[in-house]
């Protein structure tokens, strides 16, 4: 049997890479500064109990492969996960202490799907001028959905293709995902969390 734990998240500054700053500022024009602390401080306590939940879970590390959203098949998954866990992310700071428990690593996501939905979400966050804005979004809203649509795709068929019997994936994915939809019948699907909502949260 494979079984797959699905963990819902909610992506911090820290994991936004470049477009970290431009997206902060973009929150506070919109909603204030003490609304961004609060906020900050919110992910920080949903984080700290999605660690307790996994944590609590019987599972034989070592039988354990992770995927992560975002994260893309690249043969630098490792790299990738230490350098954006030093930069404060919670999410990847709760991957690498998995895999010092023994939990396998696993590019997760096609890089040129990423690649393609990162220049429509930094058109967005980049755009100065009004109208630029509204184009930028109307071009995200477009293609968006589709593009998000061919990622859960993609990563269903990355965890049917490297999940083995007897094994357990753990998979870390934005609340916009569905990817428990394209997964194959033989995959036991549990939620650590059921659901998960963040009001304002850093997507354009």
């Amino acid at each position: 049997m494979r079984e797959l734990l699905y963990v819902p998240i909610v992506h911090s500054v820290a994991d936004m890479g470049s477009k970290a700053e431009l997206l902060k500022q973009r929150f506070v024009e919109r909603f204030g500064p003490e609304r961004w602390s609060d906020r900050r401080a919110l992910i920080e306590e949903l984080w700290q109990g999605i660690r307790e939940r996994l944590l609590a879970q019987d599972l034989r590390w070592e039988k354990v492969r992770l995927y992560q959203d975002g994260l893309p098949v690249c043969g630098r998954e490792l790299e990738i996960v230490r350098e954006v866990a030093a930069q404060g992310s919670r999410n990847y700071a709760l991957v690498l202490e998995l895999i010092g428990k023994g939990a396998r690593l696993e590019g997760t996501e096609e890089p040129a799907l990423l690649r393609r939905e990162y220049e429509l979400t930094s058109a967005v966050a980049s755009a100065n001028d009004e109208e630029f804005r509204r184009l930028a979004r109307d071009a995200y809203a477009e293609e968006g959905p589709k593009i998000l649509k061919a990622r859960d795709e993609f990563i269903g068929r990355r965890i049917d293709q490297t999940l083995r019997d007897g094994e357990v994936g753990v998979l870390f994915v934005g609340v916009l995902h569905e990817v428990d939809r394209f997964l194959p019948k033989d995959i036991q699907v549990r939620y650590l969390i059921h659901r998960l909502r963040l009001e304002g949260g850093l997507e354009p």
